[in-house]
């Protein structure tokens, strides 16, 4: 058994659907996030800088003494994650291998559509997780930039979000796919919209709400799992920039009154932690 908090880390706001699904599976369970909002979009970035960032997310994490690391995004996920595996003594969780597995899970015509950030499309990192599977499956991949600013200005929806993912899905109008990864937490807040663009035959997956399930098997695993009759730390929320715009998106989503902490982490490394 062990007490302490588990970690979950983005380049913004997304990653709070992965704390939502943690919230609703793991009630017992502490939460420190972290939310990189001074420096987001990540998804043009270049995978050596999301890396660098993604170091500073974890030191600083790593500094609040958690048990467990929760990479909740994806273009982190495909740029750091081995890096940080390697480098942490606790176990580091991405987003992207249960989001694949899930797809594989559900999709009945072997046709898969992705959408996330160009960082994560670029990488190819859902097609190799997909194919290494089940190397039979086509992937659709299909990066959406316009996405993650609508998430973060809080018009996730509005009129111009039912438009901007319209206008963008089109892609997918005479691909014939029957499951749509949502490779980006972000992507969630959109899901209503995704649904109805999409149509009702397309299962849409979550793999940020898939990645909890992998996180209570090894809270199970390593026997790291919180005592009941524990003490309870109380949940903590962190952003690098003005926690006004975060705290209105986080206390709507998390159905719960949020109020997060300004911080810097642009100095720290993981020698620092």
């Amino acid at each position: 058994m062990d007490n302490r908090a588990i970690g979950f880390m983005d380049s913004g706001v997304g990653g709070l659907t992965v704390v939502r699904e943690a919230l609703r599976q793991l009630p017992l369970e502490s939460v420190y996030f972290i939310g990189d909002q001074a420096r987001l979009p990540y998804g043009p970035r270049s995978s050596h800088e999301v890396r660098h960032f993604s170091e500073q997310m974890a030191a600083f994490l790593m500094k609040k003494n958690i048990k467990m690391l929760v990479i909740a995004c994806n273009t982190a996920t495909s740029a750091a994650l081995e890096d940080l595996k390697e480098k942490f003594p606790i176990p580091v969780i991405g987003v992207i291998s249960p989001g694949s597995r899930a797809a594989l899970k559900v999709s009945r015509n072997r046709r898969i559509g992705v959408i996330g950030t160009e960082g994560t499309i670029k990488s190819g990192a859902y097609e190799r997780a997909i194919l290494s599977k089940d190397n039979s499956v086509e992937v659709f991949s299909l990066a959406c930039p316009k996405f993650v600013p609508l998430v973060e200005s809080n018009e996730y929806d509005s009129s111009i979000a039912k438009k901007v993912v319209a206008e963008t899905l089109q892609y997918f109008d005479n691909k014939d796919v029957d499951t749509l990864v949502l490779g980006c937490t972000h992507y969630p807040l959109l899901r209503p919209i995704i649904q109805d663009v999409m149509g009702p035959q397309v299962r849409l997956i979550d793999s940020g709400a898939e990645t909890i399930g992998t996180v209570s098997a090894l809270l199970d695993y390593f026997d790291i799992a919180k005592d009941s009759a524990g003490d309870q730390i109380e949940d903590h929320y962190y952003t690098t920039a003005s926690p006004k715009s975060f705290n209105q998106i986080a206390s709507q989503w998390l159905e719960i009154n949020v109020k997060a902490d300004k911080t810097e982490i642009d100095r720290l490394s993981l020698e620092d932690k």
